[in-house]
């Protein structure tokens, strides 16, 4: 019962984790990533669509992007999805070939990325400590219950706070690699 609890409360942490991840990878540190354009939906035959389901999306170097839709009637609908997607792109159309380059960053903008990967990694750790309180309460009804002891609580309660601690640390981690990307020039 203890161990479902504790895997319960690690898997949702690895969520966090991972949505903290997936959060990194849709911002733009100047070097061209195909993640940049994973959140970008694009309107065609009637229904939204995921870019990556569209179009080939490739690096073709460090600051440009190069997207192929597969339909040529879906050129003219990719390149509107990506100028109105807010990622501060400006998409240029050669035929088929939509190239995207990647403006360098400012000083200032690099400054609010750090201050936006920081923010979100504290929502990360939130979120974390959330699922610990819930893990603890759930030990805690079960000592109410008589379905555990209290030595048992115990060691429960520090087997879950070392597995938050753990988690705290990697999104530390996390941050710490993306901050320093952010601020390479």
């Amino acid at each position: 019962m203890v161990d479902n609890v504790i895997r319960d409360a690690d898997a949702r942490m690895n969520k966090a984790l991972e949505a903290l991840r997936q959060e990194f990878s849709r911002l733009r540190t100047g070097r061209a990533s195909t993640s940049l354009l994973d959140h970008i939906q694009v309107e065609c035959y009637g229904s939204k669509m995921p870019l990556n389901q569209t179009a080939n999306i490739a690096v073709q170097d460090a600051r440009t992007l190069v997207v192929t839709p597969w339909d040529k009637n879906m050129v003219t609908p990719v390149e509107k999805a990506i100028r109105e997607a807010a990622l501060g792109l400006n998409p240029a159309t050669a035929g088929m070939v939509i190239r995207i380059p990647l403006p360098p960053l400012t000083e200032e903008r690099r400054k609010e990325l750090t201050k936006f990967v920081r923010h979100e990694t504290e929502n990360a750790r939130v979120a974390m400590r959330n699922v610990r309180r819930d893990a603890l309460q759930h030990l805690k009804d079960m000592v109410k219950a008589k379905k555990i002891t209290e030595d048992e609580e115990k060691r429960a309660h520090d087997r879950v706070q070392k597995l938050t601690d753990d988690h705290i640390v990697k999104a530390e981690e996390l941050t710490a690699k993306k901050e320093k990307e952010i601020m390479e020039v």
